[in-house]
């Protein structure tokens, strides 16, 4: 792509960014001016429209919407149903699910629906000029942005409430960890003999979904359409316990990876998806240590303590790549390279890249 067709591009992809977030200011200023004609909070007003737009959902499905507790919606339904908005029943189906269905009889609803139809007959005269494929591509994309705004929803009800950023765990009866990251900007993993805590970590920017339970920590960021969040950073630092082996598993979408392990017990590491830079600095390790790369970088470098043996396979293009004291360029896919001795070690690396990178530098010291 040429740079002008890349600054057009990005031209385009600011206005539909700011557009989209017109729209989403527009919407929520239209609740708020629909609520006070009906005499109703914002939040109620969600609640009528959906059943509105979509049908009859269960209050489960209200709350996880709207983003209120179950103890919360249920106050919520208790005083739409008292002022004649919203009938309850149970699901013949299943008795213990109760079904929420608008009252169509409210003088208050049909009102509503009246602000509805204006607002579809707008739509429609807006449609009217564009062909079936140009509507089939709009239906798409507000499909998929809806079903990330859901998803983000139950993100944010789900993810602990951290200080300012900061998560911990205690380490209680933890015997190994399992580290987990997707899709932090910036990563930093770092060793430390925390020895009350399984982990800690700190975060600044989006606050991703953390989960924590029985060894196994789970750090995810959402998976945003990108032009929604343009200018915004995600970074996080992670702190394992330096007591327990560890596997270390980080997936695609950061810029930069650091990994500075030094008096970790090192059971595995694997980074895969589309990274710019990765550094990783391995301790002492206890046995044959795999290392997996892939998914493409391009800057990898990867340095383990000295007099510790490693084995390197490449699986994909390297423009420039240094292994110890032997130095390569336009090095070709399917390489085996290891230091002598490799094969006595009973420690040692086992590097595998598969990723095609301009640099990849695999050295001791």
């Amino acid at each position: 792509m040429s740079s002008g067709s890349q600054q057009q591009r990005t031209q385009l992809l600011g206005e539909l960014a700011q557009e989209l977030r017109q729209l989403n200011g527009l919407s929520a200023s239209f609740f708020r001016a629909a609520a006070a004609r009906m005499g109703v909070t914002v939040t109620d007003m969600q609640v009528v429209e959906s059943l509105a737009s979509t049908g009859p959902m269960t209050a489960g499905q209200l709350a996880e919407l709207t983003g209120l507790t179950t103890g919360a919606i249920t106050g919520m339904l208790n005083r739409l149903e008292e002022a004649g908005l919203v009938q309850r029943e149970r699901d013949p189906n299943d008795a213990r699910r109760v079904i929420v269905r608008l009252a169509t009889d409210n003088d208050q609803v049909r009102g509503l629906g009246s602000i509805l139809d204006l607002v579809a007959k707008a739509w429609e005269q807006e449609t009217a000029r564009l062909g079936d494929e140009q509507i089939a591509l709009i239906v798409e994309f507000l499909k998929r942005s809806n079903a990330l705004a859901r998803q983000e929803i139950r993100w944010l009800r789900e993810a602990p409430e951290g200080k300012e950023g900061a998560y911990s765990a205690p380490l209680e009866n933890v015997a190994s960890g399992q580290l987990t990251v997707s899709g932090a900007a910036q990563l930093t993993v770092r060793a430390s003999n925390v020895t009350s805590e399984l982990y800690q970590a700190r975060f600044e920017g989006t606050l991703p979904e953390v989960k924590a339970k029985d060894g196994v920590v789970a750090i995810r960021y959402p998976r945003r359409l990108w032009v929604l969040t343009a200018g915004q950073h995600s970074s996080a630092e992670v702190t394992l316990n330096a007591g327990i082996p560890w596997w270390i598993t980080i997936k695609g979408g950061a810029a930069v990876v650091t990994a500075e392990l030094g008096g970790l017990d090192l059971v595995g590491l694997e980074v895969k998806g589309g990274m710019s830079k990765v550094l990783l600095k391995l301790p002492v390790p206890s046995g044959v240590i795999p290392i997996r790369i892939s998914g493409g970088a391009s800057d990898i470098a990867v340095r383990r303590p000295a007099g510790v043996s490693a084995r390197v396979h490449l699986k994909g293009w390297v423009s420039h790549f240094v292994f110890d004291e032997q130095t390569f360029s336009g090095l070709g896919s399917d390489v085996l390279l290891e230091n002598p001795g490799y094969q006595a070690a009973a420690s040692c690396y086992d590097i595998e890249v598969a990723s095609s990178a301009s640099m990849v530098s695999i050295t001791a010291g």
